[in-house]
Order: C-alpha cells, then structure tokens, then sequence
C-alpha cells in the first residue's frame, strides 16, 4: 500500500503533524510520500492509495496562497479510488476561523470522486500526546478504509 501525505506550513506545526501521520503510516508498512504543496501536482495523487492533505488556515480563514493552485486543480481531477483524509494545525485563538482550510480541503476532495477514509483532525497549534493519539486512529482508519475499498 502506498500514501502520499502533502502538507503546507509557515510555522513548521502543520509538518510536525504530518510527521506524525506518516510516521504512523510508515509503523503499519505502508510506502509513504512525503512533499510541500507548492511541489506537488494534483495528478500524483492518482499514484498512491491514500492521500493525506494537512493545511494551514490563514487571514480570516482563507487557504494557503502556496496551496491556491492545487487546490483548484483538485476540481477537474478524477481520483476514484484514492482514499483521502484531512488534517491541519491552526490556533484556537481565531474562534471561528480555526482550521477552516481542513474543511474546505475536504469539500474539494469530495468533488473528485475520492474515498473519505476518515474524519478530518484538528489540531490546536503543535500536536500534543493526545493529537498524536488522534492522528495515529486517524491513520488506522484511513489504512482500513483502503483495505476494504
């Protein structure tokens, strides 16, 4: 099994969580991926069997502006049989604007016939031990979700 784990940072919080999914990805010997948005093409998501995305939200909720084009690519690509999950750092500090990219993100993956695998996480600034918790069932429920696709 292989995944593909794109993420986008400015405070490098949101690579240390996509560490920790592909860390736990890598623990249950899947092939894993590793590479910053602004590198990545949509189509590369075709490859692999699960696609993990972890966005940043910034000003106001908006996307990451490095993320802008993948993030309009996603809408005419077709990735029936990828399974996706979403995952993101923001800070609760923006009450209402926390982690919006995450939803947004996953919205977008919907259109693309791609698998939900699992509910997206949202975490508060850097993960702590109970967001490491949370990201590794959130890998174990992407990883099952693929086995039985």
């Amino acid at each position: 099994m292989n995944a593909h784990v794109v993420y986008a940072t400015i405070t490098g919080n949101n690579e240390e969580v996509a560490d920790v999914i592909i860390t736990a990805l890598q623990e249950a010997n899947v092939n894993t991926k590793k590479t910053e948005i602004s590198q990545t093409e949509v189509e590369e998501l075709n490859e692999v069997d699960i696609a993990v995305i972890v966005p940043y939200t910034y000003d106001n909720g908006s996307l990451p502006d490095e993320g802008l084009d993948f993030f309009e690519d996603l809408e005419n690509t077709d990735l029936s049989g990828v399974v996706y999950g979403v995952s993101g750092s923001g800070d609760t500090y923006y009450v209402d604007d926390f982690c919006l990219a995450v939803p947004k993100f996953e919205s977008q993956l919907a259109k693309t016939n791609a698998i939900k695998g699992a509910d997206s996480v949202k975490i508060n600034l850097r993960p702590d031990e109970q967001d490491v918790v949370m990201l590794k069932n959130f890998v174990q429920q992407l990883i099952k979700t693929a086995q039985t696709k």
